[in-house]
């Protein structure tokens, strides 16, 4: 799989759980610690997205 391919996944994932979060709260019977682990997922592939992007851009520079 290509960075290029990889990022999007990550990103699609990353959107996905912004949709699933958003429906969560919508809901009448807030789960709390349903939305709390879907932010932490969600965090946690932001950062991996971050790291993907940089090592992308140093690999462009050199």
């Amino acid at each position: 799989m290509s960075l290029q391919s990889h990022l999007a996944e990550l990103e699609r994932r990353h959107m996905a759980l912004q949709r699933e979060i958003e429906k969560e709260e919508l809901h009448p019977a807030l789960d709390e610690l349903k939305v709390h682990e879907l932010k932490r997922r969600k965090l946690l592939l932001k950062d991996e997205i971050s790291k993907l992007r940089q090592a992308a851009e140093k690999e462009l520079v050199h």
